[in-house]
């Protein structure tokens, strides 16, 4: 027996509710919905409520809920990963394998070397990527995604957190222990150009340890990710 679809609803209400804009075509039109249905609704709360499609209207469907439970697939320890804008979709691919991974937060920054640019649209277009990944992955959350002018910032967003961890290429080694971590963490690595000594030197004035991810320089994209997984192993995410 296939899972049931799971879709995203802005204003959820009891006992019955609609299912309106991209996530009802998207119902109607890509996954062939009908009525009598067995549909999963999530409203952002961590929880799953399941129902089924009492109605199809021209542009909204009409869902009776039938029940609601705690979703069991989010991380119990947050991870924030900080990166910097890519060019290209190269940045939707990281929102996308970071959602899977258990990150609970994604900000996508600018920083000196940083050749990519972001607007309204685009940040939009991450957003809508988060929800279809936590949907793929069966999470009850989507990602909160948010942009950043700056890496300063960018970097004081995470002031709150347990560990806050940098990764610069131009490292020999590691300040920290990343197989030690306990708590809240975020992560911070670059765009395709990488940081500027005095990004570093700025992240450390900010709390931040610095992390070398081996000896190999890798593509950005292959760092957020790679940072990501080892942050969610080290926090017993992937056990």
């Amino acid at each position: 027996m296939s899972t049931p679809k799971r879709f995203f609803v802005d204003n959820l209400t009891s006992p019955e509710t609609y299912l309106e804009g991209e996530e009802f075509t998207h119902a109607k039109t890509v996954l062939r919905v009908e009525e009598g249905t067995e549909i999963v609704l999530l409203d952002g709360s961590g929880k799953e409520y399941s129902a089924i499609v009492s109605k199809i209207e021209k542009h909204r469907l009409l869902a009776h809920i039938t029940g609601a439970i705690e979703g069991d697939k989010e991380p119990k320890t947050e991870i924030y990963l900080l990166c910097g804008a890519l060019k290209g979709d190269k940045t939707e691919l990281i929102v996308q394998k970071a959602c899977e991974l258990g990150v609970s937060r994604i900000g996508v920054f600018s920083s000196e070397y940083c050749s990519a640019y972001m607007n309204e649209n685009k940040l939009e277009r991450l957003k809508k990527v988060a929800r279809e990944a936590a949907k793929q992955c069966l999470r009850s959350r989507a990602p909160k995604i948010e942009y950043f002018n700056n890496l300063s910032d960018a970097l004081s967003s995470a002031k709150d957190y347990n560990n806050k961890l940098f990764a610069c290429e131009f490292l020999s080694g590691s300040d920290g222990d990343m197989s030690q971590l306990s708590g809240s963490t975020a992560v911070v690595v670059g765009s395709e150009g990488g940081f500027s000594e005095a990004e570093y030197a700025l992240a450390k004035q900010c709390g931040f340890l610095g992390i070398s991810l081996g000896k190999r320089i890798l593509r950005a994209e292959t760092a957020a990710i790679a940072v990501c997984a080892l942050t969610a192993f080290a926090l017993g995410e992937l056990k």
